[in-house]
């Protein structure tokens, strides 16, 4: 049995398309490498859980990065994510807390974003250049920016849902996600039904907390059956690598290995996504000089 998954399906006579999540363990790991506090944990789960649901949009060895660059004290905030539900985070800032929720009682997320910046999002295609859309935060929420962002940048009259549910001792509780978007000619009842589906349904967290799975949750809002089109397991996955730092080292060039040889005799390196710690010592980086 799946922990952490996504489905993707298709509804109203291919007239919707629908994606739902399930990131609680999957965001429960990236907290606890990052050592997040609760306020930026919900902040990163829901770029998390969006990447990873947007990810499913790619095929084969594409991938995806969202950055959110918000003016808010939690800096930037990354998540990248491929077909395969591999997703991984970065904040900027992860240690912000604040003891006053937002006007709805949960966590006020756009206080730490920011409700000023921009979305960006760069998709890995395969081609020369990747592709890259930008869209400007509307509030900070994350899910309402990425709507945005799909509906304005893409052209898919989308709507997002994603939230995160964090534990008193810091730990992930809950988090997930859907989204719902529009195909061209979508008839005015579908899209009124939707709406007033969207505008009254309790927050997508909550509904994982109290234990519906991806399936149900996009039932209770589509309202009908919809076609299962696929369905895969999302984990945290980070790439780096010691070859990659290896790689690393040797693009800064001759000179600043040569200073780095000399004024230091190793190098430390930790990937800011998954925290791991690379060491190199003296000897480490002479062979890479060698190799220039």
């Amino acid at each position: 049995m799946m922990n952490d998954y996504l489905i993707r399906g298709i509804a109203y006579d291919g007239f919707v398309r629908a994606f739902a999540v399930r990131t609680t363990d999957t965001v429960r790991e990236i907290q606890r490498r990052l050592d997040t506090w609760p306020i930026v944990s919900a902040a990163v789960g829901r770029t998390v859980s969006g990447a990873a649901m947007m990810g499913a949009m790619l095929k084969g060895n594409e991938r995806l990065t969202i950055v959110v660059r918000g003016n808010g004290p939690a800096g930037q905030i990354v998540a990248d994510a491929n077909a395969k539900g591999e997703v991984r985070g970065y904040v900027h800032n992860p240690h912000i807390h604040y003891d006053e929720m937002n006007e709805k009682g949960k966590l006020d997320v756009r206080r730490v974003v920011g409700t000023e910046g921009s979305i960006t999002v760069t998709k890995d295609l395969g081609l020369k250049e990747p592709y890259q859309g930008t869209s400007p935060i509307v509030s900070g929420e994350i899910g309402e920016d990425l709507t945005y962002y799909l509906t304005v940048s893409e052209q898919v009259p989308s709507a997002v849902g994603v939230g995160v549910l964090v534990n008193p001792d810091n730990t992930v509780k809950a988090s997930g996600g859907f989204i719902i978007q529009l195909m061209p000619n979508t008839p005015e009842d579908i899209i009124a039904k939707l709406e007033n589906t969207l505008s009254s349904i309790r927050p997508v967290s909550t509904m994982i907390d109290e234990g519906l799975s991806p399936e149900e949750i996009l039932h209770e809002i589509l309202g009908t059956e919809f076609t299962l089109l696929d369905k895969h397991e999302v984990v945290f996955s980070c790439h780096c690598s010691l070859e990659r730092i290896n790689r690393a080292l040797i693009s800064l060039g001759k000179e600043e290995l040569d200073a780095m040889i000399e004024e230091q005799g190793e190098a430390e390196i930790t990937c800011h996504f998954c925290n791991e710690r690379y060491h190199l010592n003296e000897e480490d980086l002479r062979n890479l000089r060698t190799n220039l």
